[in-house]
């Protein structure tokens, strides 16, 4: 693990969606504030998104997803870019997390323990979240799911710490000038993850 290495996943399984975009301007000044940043595109990828075994071994990882395995363990910081559906994250990115983030490599349960270890540990992580839903209603009134599974039961579970949210909706109804400001938050955003890794380096 490198201390500028710095990974953007895009789990948008289109390359002309805002959530590129957001994904896009994050990466760049990220870059340019000095941080040393991957872009991995989950739709790019050739895998098979179904778990068809839960025993470690079963079913071997295709070349693309041990490559993300190897930029997720270099990585520091690892910024997460997809839209809500359905009140969580899209099966793209769903199926990703089923094949990579396995026993062994992102957590492993103690011998005759209810407990684990965090085997990612040393890595923050960031949300970059869209939806047509107003964040608002997604927050008071379907108590973000999405937000929770992936911040709680994926990553703070395997040791990702801090967990940092941004959400941007609504998005159908957004006039531009909407649009840019959400693009401008990504790059605020993506240059205080790239300044925070040259600050640690």
């Amino acid at each position: 693990m490198e201390d500028r290495q710095l990974l953007v996943v895009l789990g948008h399984p289109r390359p002309d969606s805002l959530c590129a975009a957001l994904a896009e301007a994050y990466a760049e000044v990220a870059r340019a504030a000095g941080a040393q940043v991957t872009r991995m595109d989950l739709g790019l990828l050739r895998f098979d998104p179904v778990l068809r075994s839960a025993r470690a071994g079963d079913q071997a990882l295709e070349p693309d997803l041990h490559q993300a395995q190897q930029a997720i363990l270099a990585a520091r910081h690892v910024a997460w870019v997809y839209p809500v559906w359905w009140g969580t994250m899209t099966a793209l990115l769903k199926g990703f997390l089923d094949r990579v983030f396995v026993s062994g490599f992102a957590y492993r349960y103690r011998s005759g323990s209810a407990l684990w270890d965090r085997l990612l540990q040393g890595r923050s992580a960031e949300l970059l979240v869209t939806m047509d839903a107003p964040p608002w209603y997604y927050r008071w009134f379907d108590r973000m799911p999405g937000h929770w599974q992936m911040r709680r039961t994926v990553l703070e579970f395997c040791g990702f710490k801090p967990v940092r949210i941004a959400s941007y909706g609504a998005v159908r109804s957004a006039p531009p000038q909407r649009i840019e400001r959400w693009l401008a938050d990504a790059r605020q955003r993506g240059e205080q993850a790239g300044r925070r890794l040259v600050r640690r380096a």
